[in-house]
């Protein structure tokens, strides 16, 4: 009987073990055969928003017929999304609706996607994760000023701030009357939204406008809208819409304005003047006159009656 001392032994160990070792090594430097591979991070398949499907796309090194599943944390199968679908070297996209099997939307989540090649009989793990969220965010509205704006353009009162938090981090929306006009900044817990009362390069007419605001996270869940009061605008406003005066004297004229100067002009007759106050002199013809104030490219106006 063939015996080893326990030198011969250690030799053949270590032999054996480099072998191993090399044999590791060289696995580790093939690439693999999976190619471009993008997976979606997290979606919301009952989100009624554009998120509600994952996306798997990749191509192969060379052609094979793959399969892709779907399987959860502990390795367990939810779903086989296709079978034996022919794929090359140009990527091709599989989608999976966030259901499982009996078609119940699988539980908030991680999971990963498993592809089969048939011809070199292997099952790659992709180590894009997927994960599913179903949560909406809740969004809280913490201030909002000025409640008057003045969009002219002079800095002053031009900028809407409309500060908020959400319970997770998520893109808050302003709508004004409704209408989509602040994105904020995706990813957040609180921030501001700033809005300067402008559509299309022009500032809002003046009036009274609802405002609220909505959150939407990462998966598209929408949270519900919060309603942020009501915001004025206006330019030029005169105290009253009709002011009698006696013929030659002067009267008062209240303007609510930010601007530092107003014109003005009745009967034929202007100046510049700073508001709140103004203090005009009537025709010295009785009659009715129309008065009219501006700043900025904004007027407004009222009626004169003027008595003897």
């Amino acid at each position: 009987m063939r015996t080893y001392t326990p030198a011969a032994l250690v030799a053949a160990l270590l032999v054996a073990t480099g072998f191993s070792l090399l044999y590791v090594e060289k696995l580790k430097l093939e690439p693999s055969p999976i190619r471009a591979t993008k997976v979606t991070k997290v979606f919301s398949p009952d989100c009624r928003c554009g998120q509600t499907k994952a996306r798997i796309s990749f191509g192969l090194g060379k052609p094979d017929v793959a399969s892709v599943s779907i399987v959860d944390a502990s390795g367990r199968l939810v779903r086989t999304v296709e079978e034996g679908r022919h794929v090359g070297r140009r990527p091709v996209a599989f989608l999976w609706d966030g259901r499982d099997r009996t078609g119940r939307v699988a539980p908030d989540g991680v999971y990963h996607a498993h592809v089969r090649l048939d011809l070199l009989e292997k099952t790659f793990v992709l180590p894009n994760p997927i994960r599913i969220d179903t949560a909406p965010p809740r969004v809280s509205v913490l201030g909002v000023g000025p409640r008057v704006l003045s969009p002219d353009g002079d800095g002053r009162h031009d900028r809407l701030v409309v500060r908020y938090r959400t319970s997770q981090p998520a893109q808050a929306i302003l709508l004004v009357n409704g209408d989509r006009r602040v994105l904020g900044r995706p990813g957040l817990l609180a921030g501001q939204l700033r809005w300067y009362g402008r559509v299309g390069g022009k500032g809002l007419r003046p009036g009274s406008y609802l405002l609220a605001v909505r959150a939407v996270d990462d998966a598209g869940n929408r949270s519900r809208l919060v309603r942020a009061g009501s915001i004025r605008v206006r330019y030029v406003e005169l105290g009253q819409t009709t002011y009698r005066a006696r013929a030659g004297r002067r009267f008062p004229v209240f303007v609510s304005t930010d601007a530092g100067r107003v014109s003005w002009l009745l009967a034929g007759r202007s100046g510049r003047a700073r508001p709140p106050l103004l203090r005009l002199r009537a025709p010295a013809k009785p009659g009715r006159y129309t008065l009219y104030v501006s700043a900025r490219g904004h007027a407004a106006s009222a009626r004169v009656v003027v008595v003897r």
